[in-house]
Parts: C-alpha cells; sequence; structure tokens
C-alpha cells in the first residue's frame, strides 16, 4: 500500500496510518529534520465555515527549519514570499497521502544560485520525511 512519487513540484508519499495519526507523524518526523510547524491550516474546516463548501479532509503545515531559512532570508530579502515549506496530509480516495513542496522548484523561481544549495538541504529533509511517513504502519 505504501507508495512514494514524485510529481512536477513535490515529492508523494501514500501511508498506511489513518489521516489525523498520520498528522501527528508528519509532525514528528518534521521535527526530527530540524523543522517546525508554524502554521496549520484545516483547509476541509475553512471551505466548510467560508463558503459552505465540503472538502475532503486536508491540512496544510507551514513547516519551517530556522537555520535554513535564515539563511535563505539572508540570501534573498523577499524569499519569505515564499516560506514556509508546505507539507500536506489529506484523505484522498480513502487513503492518506502526504506530499511536501520541492524545494528546488519552489526557490528556482527566484534566479538566485545561492538558493540551490539551501534548496538541496531543504529537499533531503522533506525527502526524509516522506520516505518516513511512507514507511509508519
Amino acid at each position: 500500500m505504501n507508495q512514494t512519487g514524485c510529481i512536477k513540484y513535490g515529492h508523494v508519499a501514500e501511508t498506511a496510518l489513518p489521516y489525523g495519526a498520520a498528522i501527528e507523524r508528519v509532525r514528528e518526523l518534521l521535527k526530527e529534520q530540524g523543522f517546525g510547524v508554524l502554521c496549520e491550516i484545516d483547509v476541509a474546516k475553512t471551505l466548510r465555515e467560508k463558503i459552505g463548501a465540503a472538502f475532503r479532509p486536508y491540512v496544510i503545515l507551514g513547516a519551517c527549519n530556522p537555520n535554513l531559512a535564515n539563511r535563505a532570508l539572508s540570501a534573498e530579502a523577499q524569499l519569505g514570499l515564499l516560506l514556509p515549506c508546505n507539507v500536506v496530509v489529506q484523505e484522498l480516495d480513502g487513503r492518506t497521502v502526504v506530499s511536501a513542496i520541492d524545494a528546488q522548484a519552489m526557490l528556482g523561481i527566484v534566479g538566485n544560485a545561492n538558493m540551490a544549495p539551501i534548496a538541496d538541504e531543504a529537499n533531503a529533509a522533506l525527502a526524509r520525511v516522506i520516505e518516513g511517513i511512507a514507511k509508519a504502519t
């Protein structure tokens, strides 16, 4: 059941964990990789409250690694427009799916060569989160 893969702008994994447990495990995995969760957006709740729309369980975790953020913001003053690194946990067709932004895709639009090694480090850490959630049972 557990599979990992890539999309053009991120990395995706399916997990055997139920939705709520997956959110908690992702938080733990992010912490292990030096990330904190700055914000949590419950998309289903927001859409229900704002426009009355029914939407599947879907949460966006805004993750930040302070060391990487400091380096990136020091190299590119307006980079805050692209932060934090988003990780999504959702129920999709009866499965729990977790995805994380591809930092190279996100930071590549800046056009600053100093961003590449920072994005590589972020991607490596986020890939470990995705691999960890794929193995979770």
